[in-house]
């Protein structure tokens, strides 16, 4: 199998984990969203939940792993002593992130004030407070979740880890369902499922990663020359990993002062969460470790067709996706989520933020295309520049349009300053080797997807106009909603393959490497 077939193939491997997840997390959504709404409660437990996911991205996902899976890859690829320096890693992280526990469940006031000042004087802080002492230990199991699962990754295992957020949407479902049969507050019962989930997640991937022979020991760390060179090359992408979370703190903070508006958006994320993490979170992965063995071999061919067949993938996948909510984005979100406390005033927010959260789904894409140019090269620095000024333009953008469009603000905030953020990568990935350049292949079909999305667009929207009725009745709306998107589908891959936009013979190739 060539080098981009194995590669497709991981992405499609890891991808379709991601999308079983992602279909748990929506039944997950669905049941939170009809015993909670958008509410008091539900606004203090995304707060509460999102604090130890904000910096699990900041230490593990984000920072820690774009520094570690490139150096971990190059000594496989070479042969050097890579458990050696995955133990040491392993220790060095588990303390900062034992530490990092402690101070955060202490400085639990201080944390919620930062993420939602809007709380300040009402329920929802003292509650928030409350369940973010419960939910902060999260952060801990996660995150040696995450190290495992670059380990797992650099070795070509993407199945293993890739099930795990199954296992997590999994557990909450069944905690709501049994809070139900034995009458248990659901708040108290969603936030003490928090560091169970974790245990689980963790206990999971630890066993993967002894099967392949790397068994994590917990000791004190101690200072390598290898692991002083994972931080200095993870100390850049730390704080652009900072950065980011102070993008997502300025949202909430912005929206903080709405009641309810925290919890569209985050209805409204977690919808365009699913092609983002179905496409472009597999693909950024998979080219990671694919990018860094390359380089490590000299091999510029290799790294560009990687990065262009990558890049070709993702936005084959992905602009439809972006242009499919947009366009219906109010009912989707009437469909999947308005029930009991989830009422139309909460459906027509939670739209309006999808809607402008798709427009920037191809950016974040893009990004994670793009990024691994630079990490394979343990290139850090560059990205935390970049990063920087997006915080800039976020912040402007959320803080200088709330008094005219309210929380809405928040989610063009962090679209536009996406796109920023990928045209300052794209151009400092300029001057790179020829792996960074695109190739005629994805200039030619580029064009032809775009047209492949109008034709898709120009039918779902007639669809939308002519099964109006039944998308509003309640024993007909699912299987309107479903045959709509069945017809978008269809409208896609059909105007895709006639106008070459992507061939059968590459499918069926496909289908044999699988």
């Amino acid at each position: 199998m060539s080098g981009a077939g194995r590669m497709i193939r991981n992405i499609l491997t890891l991808g379709l984990w991601t999308l079983v997840s992602r279909g748990a997390g929506l039944a997950r959504d669905l049941m939170m969203a009809n015993y909670l709404g958008a509410g008091v409660v539900a606004d203090a437990f995304n707060v509460a939940f999102s604090l130890p996911n904000m910096f699990r991205r900041f230490f593990a996902e984000g920072a820690f792993n774009q520094a570690f899976v490139p150096i971990y890859a190059k000594k496989l690829q070479s042969g050097e002593d890579a458990e050696t320096f995955a133990q040491d890693a392993f220790a060095g992280l588990s303390a900062v992130l034992l530490a990092l526990v402690l101070l955060g469940t202490l400085a639990m006031p201080g944390l919620v004030w930062a993420m939602a000042s809007g709380f300040v004087g009402d329920a929802r802080f003292d509650l928030a407070v409350s369940f973010g002492r419960i939910t902060f230990c999260y952060i801990f199991f996660i995150s040696l979740f995450a190290m495992l699962a670059g380990v797992l990754n650099a070795h070509g295992r993407f199945a293993e880890a890739g099930f795990v957020p199954v296992l997590m949407n999994l557990v909450f479902i069944a905690a709501m369902w049994l809070a139900v049969l034995m009458g248990w507050d659901m708040g108290t019962t969603l936030v003490w499922t928090v560091p169970v989930t974790g245990i689980a997640q963790l206990a999971f991937t630890w066993r993967a990663a002894v099967r392949i022979g790397f068994v994590p020991h917990f000791r004190l760390p101690h200072m390598t020359p290898d692991l002083k060179r994972l931080m200095i090359t993870a100390l850049p992408a730390m704080l652009a990993g900072g950065v980011v979370q102070i993008n997502l703190l300025v949202s909430r903070q912005v929206a903080s002062g709405t009641e309810g508006a925290i919890s569209w958006l985050v209805y409204a994320d977690h919808l365009y969460q699913l092609p983002l993490g179905v496409v472009a979170i597999a693909v950024g992965t998979v080219l990671l470790p694919e990018l860094a063995r390359r380089l490590s071999a000299g091999d510029a061919v290799g790294g560009q067709n990687a990065f262009n067949r990558g890049a070709e993938f993702a936005l084959a996948l992905t602009l439809p996706s972006a242009m499919g909510l947009m366009v219906l984005a109010h009912p989707i979100i009437e469909v999947i989520y308005q029930r009991g406390a989830f009422d139309a005033h909460a459906t027509a927010n939670t739209a309006l933020a999808l809607a402008i959260y798709a427009a920037g789904l191809p950016a974040f894409v893009l990004q994670k295309v793009l990024q691994p140019l630079f990490f394979a090269r343990e290139d850090t620095r560059r990205p935390f520049r970049y990063a920087v000024w997006s915080m800039v333009t976020n912040a402007a953008i959320a803080i200088g349009l709330l008094p005219f469009i309210g929380f809405a603000a928040a989610a063009l905030a962090t679209t536009l300053s996406a796109w920023i953020m990928v045209g300052q990568l794209w151009w400092g990935a300029r001057a790179m080797g020829p792996e960074a350049r695109f190739d005629d292949r994805l200039l030619i079909r580029l064009p032809r997807i775009l047209m492949a999305c109008a034709a898709m667009v120009a039918v779902i929207w007639a669809g939308a106009m002519l099964l109006q009725p039944w998308l509003q009745s309640p024993g007909w709306r699912y299987f309107a909603l479903t045959g709509l998107i069945g017809f978008g589908i269809v409208s896609y891959f059909a105007s895709g393959f006639a106008l070459d936009a992507f061939r059968l013979d590459e499918v069926k190739g496909l289908r044999r490497q699988r």
